[in-house]
């Protein structure tokens, strides 16, 4: 089970990488070579793309909306859950799965996921400790959450 637990985890991070990378490429962040994108002023010298305010009005927009992460898979089962983001500050996070393989893991779940989430919103992040006998579930939460984090470029 570790083994395919750690399958799924490496695949996951393969698609946040593979997901940046794409939105790194529409953003003008990088070229399809996979340097940064940049201009080059009448020296020829290479810029990456002149004064700050006007090099990045795309990163200066702080992101909005409702992410979800990936299902991370656990001993006890899927945890998965979505973050929504407001004027560039983590507002709320739903736990849309947790750990369910029998009533004590739900049960579990149940106790953790509430304090996850406002552990989460004071951090702003996914930075948050571990809830003491919920591990599981905690390390599957944080693991979503950061990867509905790195989709929206929080």
């Amino acid at each position: 089970m570790r083994k395919r637990a750690s399958a799924f985890a490496a695949l996951a991070s393969v698609a946040v990488l593979a997901a940046g990378w794409e939105l790194g490429v529409q953003a003008g962040v990088l070229s399809p070579a996979g340097t940064a994108a940049g201009t080059s002023d009448s020296s020829g010298a290479a810029s990456r793309g002149g004064a700050p305010a006007a090099a990045a009005p795309a990163a200066a927009a702080a992101p909005s909306g409702t992410f979800t992460g990936s299902a991370v898979q656990t001993r006890f089962g899927p945890v998965q859950v979505s973050v929504t983001i407001a004027g560039g500050a983590i507002t709320d996070v739903t736990a849309l799965r947790l750990t369910d393989r029998d009533g004590k893991s739900v049960a579990i779940s149940n106790r953790a996921a509430p304090v996850l989430r406002e552990e989460v919103l004071s951090a702003q992040s996914a930075s948050v400790q571990n809830i003491g006998g919920a591990t599981y579930t905690t390390e599957g939460y944080l693991q979503s959450l950061q990867s509905a984090l790195d989709a929206a470029n929080f």
